[in-house]
């Protein structure tokens, strides 16, 4: 019996089509996980004890009980929302008009922050002005705080922004000395300057990421520092830095990965300014480089160069010096702590922090969104973002809802 070479066995096209059903199968499967689609939408989690002021707040700013809800097809990856954030920014972004003050410090720096006036009359017709510290190596230009600062502005807030030390382009320093994890001077005087410009202002502090800790910090240091302060809010701090740079070393979440980026970007800042930093010395500055451009981590960096502009011996002083963990307990005024739990730069186990402390003190909300990733928080339909993120709301409504508790208490006599 002969037999053509040529037949195709007829189980041959079903297997075709079973590898492909399979193939689609299993990208679909990928895509699904990478995105996070099946993640439920839920409000933030909240950790605070049952007060009057605090179930005021819950009452009166509605983003902190409503769900937060993402874009669908990307917004609850956290990789996604922070990468969007670090490319973009927002969409389109306002510009709006501030005049940029130079403060000279005593160690020769020069302190800058940008001033911007409420666009209107606040709420409840007083003079509140929004005091802003940006994200590492960030500054008033950056896409995220001008989109905040002109929703502020709208609500009637006046907002100043400090610009971090070495930050901006174009800004030469003038003394050998750039922003750090946990320095607060050129906060403190931002404030301070607000402070005497407006003697009968009101401050709202708010921190971004390391700003976050700086400004938690700056109100711990020292109980005046708190004075004319409404409250504070702290959005994707990591709160403990000795705890934060051994999760940096890991892989999960490609922490690793965004470790080396923000090194990378840290290199940057630091080499534009290396003459006013590293002085004429050229072994001096050689040595300084060397290190410089080995450096593949954050900590690295710190331990080589940002340590020594305030003398610390060792990275562990240094990190344990400039983390606002040891001096939050100090603050007493109302704090609104925001993380998300896909954040990839955030640990999980550095939240245990504003956790415990909403638990134990009574000013203290902790709120925690399942998505949002590092300072994201996009809101909209499917696939193209808001301008306005659920970040900016949730901040100006908390703002709100402190500003028209403080306008409807009764005031103190004194017997």
């Amino acid at each position: 019996v002969s037999t053509d070479v040529n037949t195709i066995s007829p189980e041959l096209p079903a297997m075709f089509d079973g590898m492909k059903l399979a193939a689609v199968a299993t990208v679909l499967y990928i895509i699904v996980r990478c995105l996070n689609l099946k993640s439920p939408t839920a409000p933030p989690d909240l950790t605070y004890q049952d007060t009057p002021l605090n179930r005021f707040l819950l009452k009166s700013c509605p983003q902190l009980t409503k769900e937060y809800i993402p874009p669908l097809l990307w917004g609850k990856s956290g990789h996604l929302q922070t990468a969007l954030y670090g490319k973009l920014g927002r969409v389109s972004s306002p510009h709006p008009k501030g005049i940029r003050k130079y403060l000279p410090m005593q160690d020769g720096a020069t302190a800058t922050f940008d001033l911007f006036e409420p666009l209107g009359d606040h709420r409840t017709g007083d003079d509140i002005t929004m005091v802003i510290c940006p994200g590492i190596g960030n500054h008033s230009e950056k896409q995220y705080i001008r989109t905040f600062v002109d929703h502020a502005q709208n609500d009637g807030y006046r907002c100043a922004v400090l610009n971090h030390l070495g930050a901006l382009p174009n800004m030469e320093l003038t003394s050998p000395r750039m922003f750090t994890y946990g320095c607060t001077w050129e906060f403190g005087a931002m404030v301070g300057y607000i402070k005497r410009a407006y003697p009968q202002t009101q401050l709202i502090v708010i921190g971004f990421s390391l700003g976050g800790n700086i400004v938690c910090k700056y109100l711990g240091e020292n109980r005046v520092n708190q004075e004319r302060v409404l409250c504070c809010v702290s959005v994707c701090q990591g709160y403990c830095a000795l705890r934060a740079q051994e999760t940096f070393l890991q892989w999960d979440q490609f922490r690793r990965f965004y470790n080396f980026l923000m090194a990378d970007n840290m290199k940057k800042i630091i080499l534009s300014h290396r003459h006013s930093l590293f002085g004429s010395s050229f072994k001096m500055m050689d040595a300084n480089l060397s290190r410089l451009y080995t450096a593949t981590s954050l900590m690295q960096i710190d331990d080589n160069i940002m340590r020594k502009f305030h003398g610390h011996s060792s990275l562990k002083e240094y990190y344990e010096k400039e983390s606002c963990v040891h001096y939050i307990h100090n603050v007493n005024v109302p704090l609104l702590l925001v993380n998300a739990a896909d954040d990839p730069l955030v640990h999980d186990s550095l939240l245990s922090v504003p956790r415990t402390l909403a638990a134990k003190k009574p000013n203290v909300i902790f709120a925690l969104t399942l998505h949002g990733g590092h300072l994201g928080f996009f809101e909209g339909a499917v696939l193209f973002p808001q301008p306005l993120t659920w970040m900016d709301k949730v901040i100006v409504g908390y703002a709100n809802a402190m500003c028209q508790w403080e306008k409807q208490k009764p005031p103190c006599h004194i017997v």
